[in-house]
């Protein structure tokens, strides 16, 4: 993904559809009416040409080119409002506020009249807001899963290291009560390794892994779990599809000391065949689960219970949605998932245990919620990215990728702190 170092201008190349503003006259015009009419229920302030609608005071959404915005929103919905932001054509001083505030709006039914439109799904603004076609290139084949993947985790190990902490840990982290930013003390970046390291020995320990347990992880990471595991005196066994986190995660555990207990495989997890034939003792998977696709959810959820030894665990963290949700959403094509995570679907706690009862022998024995959690986990990553521009860039990334990386950062944010997103940790045990 690296470009044109610092162009202000979307590369055309890399950015076909942020560098081209699409022409909707008639859709434009009803994406004006429509921002005017969130503005008078939703508390963000938008400015444009002069003019102000929405509470002052109010996370503020600034106009720079109305005209390439309102043609971007009419066009493409909710993708277009994305790369409007990609392209600058609008900006805001507190991003994750702005998205907050209509997320919350969502969940609140306050935008009731957006709810409405979806009767006149067949006109070409409401098409447009609603789409819902997967693009074929994104199926997550075994051969597509590979490149769905590289496209996001091999962009460059240097830039994850930007804005993670020291354990290269790329999910939600689990704060001690009262430090998970949802209420009360938010955490400081400091926390933020020794909360990665928390969620990590929590599932480890609900799984059972200790001395001389035999450890499948699906979904290697940059190997901070497998080195936690293997220094309680676990063998692991961990498969990953992506070539430049398999490296780093060599050398990691290497230099932990651990390589005689780790052995780190470039392998889709259809296709894992067990180190031991009697299976393994615990499996654990950490917000892989979302890269599967829904096509295969039955095949991850047999390929658990076949490769799990008699009396094991699985300990599983997965992102979720609400379940009307879901239903509502699981075929439409989104933003992170044209940008950021292409062929990626989020779950929820029902469509979990609906696939383990159908698929597996197994039952959930038991889940733990942690929201909030990853809210706080999201808005630490997003500072640090932000204060690491001109690191990024130096690494070769566009402002157009930055800005992306920015808006993605903080809508996932603003899922979560607006209860749109929930992460847990399931632990799953044979039936009685």
């Amino acid at each position: 993904m690296t470009s044109n170092g610092n162009s202000a201008l979307p590369d055309p190349q890399r950015w076909p559809d942020v560098a081209a503003v699409p022409r909707a006259p008639l859709r434009a015009a009803a994406a004006a009416r429509l921002v005017r009419r969130v503005a008078e229920r939703v508390p963000i302030h938008v400015v444009s040409d002069g003019d102000a609608l929405g509470p002052p005071g109010a996370p503020e959404l600034r106009l720079r080119r109305p005209d390439a915005f309102y043609h971007r929103l009419g066009a493409r919905g909710l993708i277009g409002f994305g790369e409007g932001y990609q392209a600058r054509d609008w900006d805001t001083d507190d991003l994750a506020g702005l998205l907050t505030a209509v997320a919350a709006a969502l969940r609140d039914d306050r935008l009731g009249a957006l709810r409405h439109l979806r009767r006149f799904r067949h006109l070409p603004v409401t098409r447009a807001l609603f789409r819902s076609r997967l693009p074929r290139a994104e199926e997550n084949t075994v051969d597509g899963a590979r490149r769905n993947i590289q496209h996001h985790y091999d962009l460059s190990n240097e830039m994850f290291a930007l804005f993670l902490d020291e354990s290269m840990t790329y999910s939600s982290a689990l704060f001690p009560d009262g430090r998970s930013g949802g209420v009360a003390v938010a955490p400081a970046p400091g926390d933020l390794a020794v909360a990665q390291r928390n969620k990590i020995d929590r599932l480890l320990d609900r799984a059972g892994v200790g001395p001389g347990s035999r450890v499948l992880e699906i979904g290697t990471g940059w190997g901070e779990l497998a080195i936690r595991a293997a220094r309680r005196g676990a063998t692991v066994h961990t498969v990953t599809i992506s070539v430049e986190q398999r490296d780093l995660a060599l050398r990691r555990v290497a230099e932990a000391g651990v390589a005689d207990r780790v052995t780190i495989e470039l392998r889709d997890y259809r296709l894992i065949e067990p180190t031991d034939p009697d299976g393994y003792d615990a499996i654990v998977s950490v917000e892989m689960i979302e890269a599967v696709g829904e096509r295969y959810w039955p095949a991850y959820f047999a390929t658990l219970d076949r490769l799990l030894a008699p009396g094991g665990r699985v300990g599983l963290q997965a992102i979720l949605v609400p379940h009307e949700r879901l239903r509502a959403a699981r075929r439409t094509y989104t933003w992170i998932q044209k940008y950021i995570f292409p062929g990626g679907v989020i779950l929820s706690t029902e469509a979990i245990e609906q696939l383990v009862a159908r698929h597996t022998r197994l039952r959930v024995r038991e889940s733990h919620a942690f929201g909030t959690h990853y809210a706080a986990t999201l808005r630490l990553w997003r500072e640090r990215f932000t204060a690491n521009t001109a690191a990024v860039e130096a690494l070769g990334f566009d402002q157009t990728f930055r800005r992306t990386w920015e808006y993605y950062l903080a809508s996932c944010e603003a899922g979560f702190a607006a209860g749109h997103l929930d992460v847990r940790q399931f632990i799953l045990e044979p039936r009685p």
